[in-house]
């Protein structure tokens, strides 16, 4: 009789620290919207029209989901993955590095031990033409270009649509 008294004390003190320890408030947490994202990924993919790049633009929340994704007409298939990849990459690695383009991430991490495991990650892909979206200093997602003739023509594509946006992030 002791001893079942004893595993139910045992019980109850437990579940009264659990619950004492994780009775914590819901996360607030900035999230970009769906309207914010949809301009986004339009306005990269007409950047990069204007300079005659035939590309997609992906971008995605701060977990990672995809919010917008936008194809240009005469964009080829594999842009859709290439762009979400870099967005991935930008959003899951830039924070960890201090970083906010897949450049940034690239040229730290491609000399180091680290570089090789990353660019295995699944959905990662590291190379240019990731930007970080924040919201002051607040990461809210990113956005991914693929099919400029260069990771680099890519970046400059999301920075222009990340910079349009910015004044909406606030």
């Amino acid at each position: 009789m002791s001893r079942s008294l004893l595993i139910v004390s045992l019980v109850v003190m437990g579940a009264s620290w659990i619950s004492s320890t994780s009775a914590e408030p819901l996360s607030t947490r900035k999230q970009i919207s769906l309207a914010v994202a949809m301009e986004a990924a339009a306005e990269a993919v007409a950047t990069c029209e204007k300079s005659g790049y035939h590309t997609t633009a992906t971008v995605l929340d701060a977990s990672g989901a995809v919010k917008a994704v936008a194809k240009g007409d005469l964009a080829p298939p594999h842009t859709i993955d290439s762009s979400r990849g870099k967005a991935y990459a930008a959003v899951s690695l830039g924070p960890n590095f201090s970083e906010n383009t897949t450049s940034a991430i690239v040229a730290r991490v491609s000399g180091g031990l680290a570089f090789g495991p990353l660019q295995h990650l699944p959905g990662v892909f590291l190379v240019a033409g990731g930007v970080v979206i924040k919201s002051g200093d607040e990461v809210v997602g990113a956005i991914g270009v693929g099919g400029a003739p260069g990771g680099d023509k890519d970046e400059v594509c999301a920075q222009a649509a990340v910079a349009k946006i910015a004044n909406r992030l606030r």
